[in-house]
């Protein structure tokens, strides 16, 4: 097939989303598949509005003879209008990749409302959906129904290949000192890092140390309001900013931290909390957003309320002084990595969907999701290091 891919920006773009993209444009092109990469140009959401209105646009895509389209749902303000033009036009199917819904996340209702309006249009716009959990597919359905061809392939937690021993994890645990907790995601407001330093506040600054690993610049006003918080709160020698990083220092970074720790974060998935669990990190996560399709309170992690503050402190305090409960965690978490489908997994079921989708364009079945199962047999239990 000759596909297209419609994102913002680069494919190497440090997220999660665009790991997700990145990792399924590989896989494709591995299996044969010739893939397009047809970057937009971001900027403000009305900025993006604009190219709506692109007749150039709509004209490249037709004229690329793509056996199917993939469309980042980031792109929805972007696209909702071209889509309709192609369909007019008799373009090929178009399929979107939902990460998360725009319009679902924390901000005043009345913006949401109004931001709903568009998203709807678009996600009425395409042919058929790839979600990256059942909490995605649920958010759409509630705005625009189940009515389009659709596929839930998870992300997977084996970028780095073999999860960490038994042993390591062990030996990390026994290790005196403070909590390592670790921080993994660019820091805009989604993330929740304000309401985790505030969090974190209450806590005697002996039992812990958070590590951030993310970047800086999606949003440079908020990163400065949370230097500012951190320095109002008196914790800068308690936390520490990486800044994006590459492998190798991520493996470092995860292989000697304890617990993931991002509980007022609003995730449509959440890759990073499989990754931290391949090497026995714990995971606190929020209620709300897809971080419960992970994490089972109390067996390989907890999940908080997202207006809970005082709940981390009990959570942190107990795992501090109770490394057995630390390490029953740890391995439980590992183990769910190890029952997860892989990204190979992920790629085989969205290319079986895609021809599907050019075979009949329309078809109505809703085809079986790759869902993540605790009983699924595991994976390499080989040991890293």
């Amino acid at each position: 097939m000759r596909i297209g891919l419609i994102i913002y920006g680069s494919l190497k773009t440090l997220t999660g989303g665009y790991l997700y993209d990145r990792i399924v444009v590989q896989g494709l092109e591995r299996l044969g598949h010739e893939v397009e990469v047809i970057s937009l140009t971001s900027g403000s959401y009305f900025r993006r509005l604009g190219h709506g209105f692109s007749s150039g646009l709509s004209r490249r895509l037709l004229a690329g003879r793509f056996d199917i389209l993939l469309e980042d749902e980031l792109c929805h303000p972007s696209l909702f209008l071209i889509n309709q033009r192609l369909r007019r036009r008799g373009g090929p199917p178009v399929v979107a990749i939902v990460h998360h819904i725009f319009c679902r996340e924390p901000r005043p209702d009345w913006q949401n409302s109004f931001l709903a309006l568009i998203e709807r249009r678009y996600l009425a716009s395409v042919d058929g959906f790839i979600f990256n959990s059942e909490t995605t597919r649920r958010t759409v359905t509630a705005l625009v129904g189940n009515h389009q061809p659709q596929i839930i392939a998870y992300p997977a937690g084996d970028r780095f290949g073999s999860p960490l021993s038994p042993e390591r994890i062990s030996q990390r645990a026994s290790q005196p000192g403070p909590l390592e907790l670790l921080f993994l995601g660019i820091i805009i407001p989604r993330k929740g890092l304000l309401p985790l330093l505030s969090a974190l506040a209450g806590v005697d600054r002996a039992l812990w140390r958070l590590t951030v690993v993310g970047g800086l610049n999606f949003d440079p006003a908020h990163t400065a309001e949370v230097r500012q918080h951190i320095q109002q709160l008196g914790l800068a020698d308690s936390v520490r900013f990486i800044g994006p990083c590459g492998d190798d220092e991520l493996v470092e970074i995860l292989s000697v931290s304890h617990v993931f720790c991002m509980p007022y974060a609003y995730e449509g998935f959440g890759i990073a909390i499989l990754e931290a669990m391949a090497f026995g990190l714990p995971a606190i996560g929020s209620l709300e957003g897809a971080a419960n399709e992970t994490i089972s309170h109390g067996h390989n992690g907890f999940l908080l309320a997202p207006d809970d503050r005082t709940g981390l402190a009990q959570l942190l305090i107990k795992l501090q002084h109770n490394r057995q409960e630390l390490l029953r965690l740890s391995l439980a978490a590992r183990a769910t990595y190890a029952s997860r489908p892989c990204w190979q997994d992920n790629v085989a079921a969205i290319n079986g969907f895609l021809k599907k989708m050019t075979n009949r364009q329309g078809i109505e079945t809703i085809v079986e999701p790759l869902r993540s199962t605790e009983n699924a047999a595991p994976r390499d239990e080989r040991g890293a290091g």
